[in-house]
């Protein structure tokens, strides 16, 4: 008899703690509201003060100890429920200089000024502001679900992404050192082309390795009449625009991913006038890091030698420079994000979590997974649009509004609402259970 009852009581347990995670009207309607309210009010990267503060505010609301302004404007929030793993959940805080073109009555119609002293307008236009209503509500969920498993939660509201600096400054402030170190580390991210309701995962390499690259390209200057006297940099600058392209096609290994784009280019002032100087500015892009210093060095040789060709002077030689905004590529650990894949699919449904192809973008999640403890990470893709608009796309060979676009918008309710189920299933998949 008391057996049999234990093993009934055994079971019920089992079957409680494989129940899925619901959320009901009463608990969406809020973090609706708060999307809503931080899509309104977005702050550039290092400029997150009020977001971070109302980030903060939500999660300290929830029931979790806050610490404010670590690593700039960072925050870190701990849930602690007895013993257990310690999984880091994060989202990014910061906005871009992006005019909003959406028409939503909740638009952005904010300024700022930037780290350059221009007047820019500022847009949520990268889901940031979904990504922290789906924290909010992934904490609130923990806490309401705390029978349910053990162990601790680390929320990160991180400043700086588009800028990939501040996952770098909050662990040079001693992320890792001050609070629980984690064994586990998950993200989400809103995609522009993924209906909402489904969710989308990588397994390996997801996003790549991000360096900018300013290339300085000297000359002298003269009257365009009489180019003999002088050392034009914009020829200089075509021939080396023309010569780093031979970078991918000749000198990557075919099938090993790598991008080489010149984004900018900026000299001279009148037609009749070769100046001194123009300015390139590039995106390199791989996954390897053998291939990042590859694409690095093989942009300092083609320079210097497209320069030598022009013989250029030794004063007047070009300088490259390599800026320390860079990220490095995220690699979903294959198990884990296994692991989170069934997880969520055994609440969304497994028809609705979808293999997504690595994308050469950048996110500074990579980080986390960087120090010497090696953490194991996992970001998936959070759907956003309307399954019909996303059909007709497809449908019709178009594309959707892409995220940093002035036009892209998600649905927020149904998005926010499967952000918060998946994100909570796989933390709860991932701790110890009660």
């Amino acid at each position: 008899m008391c057996r049999s009852f234990f093993l009934l009581v055994l079971l019920v347990a089992r079957i409680f703690a494989a129940a899925p995670v619901t959320i009901t009207a009463d608990e969406l309607s809020p973090l609706v509201a708060l999307y809503k309210e931080l899509h309104a009010n977005p702050e550039l990267s290092l400029h997150e003060e009020q977001t971070a503060a109302r980030f903060a505010k939500e999660l300290r609301s929830a029931g979790l100890d806050v610490t404010e302004n670590f690593g700039g404007h960072g925050v870190v929030g701990i849930l602690k429920n007895g013993d257990g793993p310690v999984i880091l959940v994060r989202t990014d805080l910061d906005a871009l200089p992006v005019q909003e073109k959406t028409g939503l009555p909740y638009a952005s119609t904010r300024t700022a000024t930037d780290d350059l002293g221009r007047e820019v307008p500022v847009m949520h236009a990268c889901g940031h502001d979904i990504h922290m209503a789906c924290l909010v509500g992934t904490a609130r969920a923990l806490v309401k679900l705390s029978d349910r498993w053990s162990g601790t939660l680390l929320v990160i509201g991180q400043p700086a992404e588009e800028r990939v600096l501040g996952a770098r400054l909050m662990l040079r402030a001693g992320l890792f050192e001050k609070f629980p170190k984690p064994g586990k580390a998950l993200a989400l991210h809103c995609s522009s082309d993924l209906p909402h309701g489904t969710v989308g995962i990588t397994e390996g390499f997801a996003l790549a390795n991000v360096n900018a690259v300013e290339i300085l390209v000297g000359g002298v200057g003269g009257h365009g009449s009489m180019p003999h006297l002088g050392k034009d940099p914009i020829v200089l600058a075509a021939q080396i625009v023309l010569a780093l392209q031979t970078i991918v096609s000749r000198e990557v290994r075919p099938g090993d991913p790598a991008v080489v784009t010149v984004g900018s280019i900026h000299g001279g002032t009148k037609s009749n006038i070769i100046p001194d100087e123009v300015r390139l500015q590039l995106t390199l892009r791989s996954y390897k890091p053998e291939t990042r210093e590859a694409l690095i060095a093989s942009v300092r040789r083609i320079v210097k030698a497209q320069a030598e060709s022009a013989n250029m002077p030794a004063d007047r030689m070009p300088v490259v420079t390599v800026s320390d905004e860079s990220a490095t590529a995220l690699f979903n650990q294959p198990s884990l994000a296994s692991d989170v894949r069934t997880a969520i699919g055994g609440v969304l449904g497994a028809d609705n979590v979808v293999p997504r192809e690595p994308v050469m973008g950048a996110e500074d999640f990579s980080e986390f997974g960087m120090t010497k403890e090696k953490i194991p990470l996992c970001m998936f893709w959070l759907g956003t649009q309307p399954p019909a608009l996303v059909a007709e796309a497809k449908a019709k060979g178009t594309t959707l509004p892409s995220l940093h676009s002035p036009l892209f918008f998600p649905v927020p309710e149904p998005t926010i609402e499967t952000g918060v189920k998946a994100m909570t299933t796989a933390v709860l998949a991932l701790m110890k259970p009660r």
